[in-house]
């Protein structure tokens, strides 16, 4: 009983001890230091040993230029404990902030001298207390020492840190890949960390300087590991071919199949390379990969090829999907390529009821599971809202959402079913359905749910007939069915006969997308300002910027207007889905070569 008692005094003692010390911890964050002196002094003499409450006192002194008592509070520590390395580096920041530079660097010079002949291993406590001051040569000398006295220690994340804060380059990335020859499983933080460096720009200095060092190290000791960064790098310079010569090497010596090959033609394609993603998938087929990769290689190509085409290559697509499907048959095991070649002759030749003849005769053909049933359902379900068959398309959407209940295909369709509802103008069913989608488990679902449902309660608010909403609706349908000159003049009607209105910046937008793609660029860049000037202080003036700033370099050869924009998305709206993208861009365009 008495030792439950003392228990639970200790334990007491222990919390009260604890909120006290945060206490004074918000007293020092709020600037009130004489109330973080007074509780710092109580923690102290009851407890002299803990470093925490002498660190705090000191600063609570410090803070109140009261110097001589820090200063003799320091000392006194460091004849009780002479080779507290610490306690030297602290007595040092103390003769900084009184203005005595070559003072300060005696101290830690000798906290640095007093660690190397010490046999104790506190290397990273150390090299803590040298970066919380920014004395970075310091703190990178600790912790070299500390790797080399302990093999077993791995300070290569904190030297990688400093090396790139000092500019040095190369030591930043050779430290980098050290750990990842440790720790392989790292690689995606670490190239989040050398995105900061590299760019796009082949000629940027860090991407010289990297390249050099992979190079040199695959040529010293040809790890997997080098050739895989070499992809890396050239994939961000959009050098695809370049990365598909590493990414071969990786394939030939690796047993894991050519799936880096594919998402590198995958890449390519969303980087709007066809050539070299074909050349990529090219190199699949003519290999020995299962029967799976190949006709994965001969699904991307197609769908790129449909994707880039115009109406003068139909023919020659049509030839190669009924090549494949000599080849492969049109079975169980081509189904997604079917669906594709359904989508091909629905959406760009218009042979509607083709398509859907195409995709029934499927599904009585073969035996399907009920998501591959379901997928051909979906499919026909979009020819059917192409076709302005809303009804019958509702149907197949809504048997696809009772036979997979929470699945994602049922999420989606559950989302098809308010878009067609939207298209036809029934706004209520559309807004009861995406009330649900909000919550989805998938969050591009749920975003692009909440975005069709801000459409539809603004603009039914601010008009209750909600006449400008049926035109919006009635353009998007438009472009859904890819005539976008229709759509783009269904649009004008919105901007000339409902000016000021809540919807007219959503219009300009949508505008702006397909006059992107009618290759209008200069009526394109019109819209983007209007939304700028009219509409600086909504929801869609960071779209404006960024869609803009890529206008400009990438179309209208105007680099330094884009940088102008992508500065502001990075100064006034850090929030924006855009952020990372423009200050990644930005950087590339002012020419940073490091963080």
């Amino acid at each position: 009983m008495r030792f439950f008692y003392l228990l639970m005094v200790l334990l007491i003692t222990i919390s009260t001890s604890a909120q006290s010390e945060q206490l004074a911890k918000n007293y020092i964050q709020q600037g009130q230091y004489e109330k973080a002196l007074s509780i710092y002094q109580k923690l102290y003499t009851k407890n002299p040993g803990r470093i925490s409450y002498l660190l705090g006192l000191v600063e609570s002194h410090q803070q109140l230029e009261q110097f001589d008592k820090a200063e003799s509070i320091l000392k006194k520590r460091i004849e009780r404990v002479p080779n507290n390395a610490q306690i030297l580096v602290e007595l040092g920041h103390h003769y900084h902030l009184q203005e005595q530079p070559e003072l300060a660097q005696s101290y830690y010079n000798k906290a640095i001298e007093t660690y190397t002949n010490s046999t104790t291993n506190n290397a990273y406590s150390l090299a803590q207390t040298f970066e919380k001051y920014s004395l970075l040569d310091e703190a990178a000398i600790i912790y070299e020492k500390g790797m080399v006295d302990n093999p077993r220690a791995n300070f290569n994340v904190q030297l990688s840190k400093i090396y790139g804060e000092q500019g040095k380059l190369e030591k930043m990335f050779n430290s980098y890949l050290s750990l990842l020859k440790l720790q392989p499983n790292y690689i995606n933080i670490v190239q989040r960390n050398f995105s900061d460096y590299i760019t796009e720009d082949a000629t940027n200095e860090a991407n010289i300087i990297f390249k050099k060092l992979l190079i040199k190290k695959l040529q010293q000791d040809p790890k997997i590991l080098y050739s895989e960064m070499l992809s890396w790098l050239f994939i961000q310079q959009k050098e695809y071919k370049k990365a598909f010569v590493h990414e071969k090497a990786i394939y030939k010596r690796n047993d894991e199949g050519p799936q880096g090959i594919i998402d590198l033609a995958r890449i390519a394609i969303a980087g709007k390379d066809i050539k070299a993603a074909s050349e990529i998938l090219n190199y699949i087929l003519e290999t020995p990969a299962s029967r799976d990769m190949k006709l994965t290689a001969h699904k991307i190509i197609l769908k790129a090829k449909v994707d880039h085409a115009s109406k003068k290559d139909y023919k020659t697509i049509v030839e190669q999907y009924n090549t494949v499907f000599q080849e492969y048959g049109k079975s169980r095991e081509t189904i997604s390529l079917q669906v594709d070649y359904a989508h091909f002759l629905a959406f760009n030749q218009d042979k509607k009821q083709e398509a859907i003849t195409f995709l029934k005769d499927l599904i009585d053909r073969e035996r399907l599971s009920r998501f591959q049933s379901s997928r051909i359902k979906m499919k026909i379900a979009d020819i059917l809202v192409l076709d302005q068959k809303f009804n019958q398309a509702l149907i197949y959407y809504t048997q696809v959402q009772n036979v997979l209940k929470n699945n994602y295909l049922a999420q989606d369709a559950r989302f098809k079913v308010a878009k067609t509802s939207y298209y036809k103008g029934d706004f209520k069913w559309a807004q009861t359905q995406l009330d649900v989608l909000k919550s989805s488990t998938s969050q591009l679902i749920a975003n692009d749910a909440m975005e069709l449902s801000l459409i539809i309660s603004d603009n039914s608010q601010e008009d209750s007939t909600q006449t400008a909403l049926k035109i919006f609706a009635k353009g998007d349908l438009l472009a859904f069915q890819n005539k976008n000159e229709e759509a783009i003049a269904m649009y004008q009607k919105i901007l000339n006969d409902h000016k000021g209105e809540k919807i007219e910046d959503e219009t300009f937008l949508r505008q702006a997308k397909l006059f992107e793609q009618q290759k209008q660029f200069e009526k394109a860049k019109v819209n983007y300002l209007k939304i700028i000037e009219f509409y600086g202080d909504d929801i869609l003036v960071d779209d404006a910027y960024y869609w803009l700033a890529e206008l400009y370099i990438n179309e209208l050869g105007a680099p330094e207007k884009a940088k102008e924009l992508f500065e502001k998305i990075i100064f006034n709206h850090a929030d924006s889905i855009y952020f990372v993208a423009a200050r990644k861009k930005y950087r590339t365009l002012r020419g940073d070569a490091i963080n």
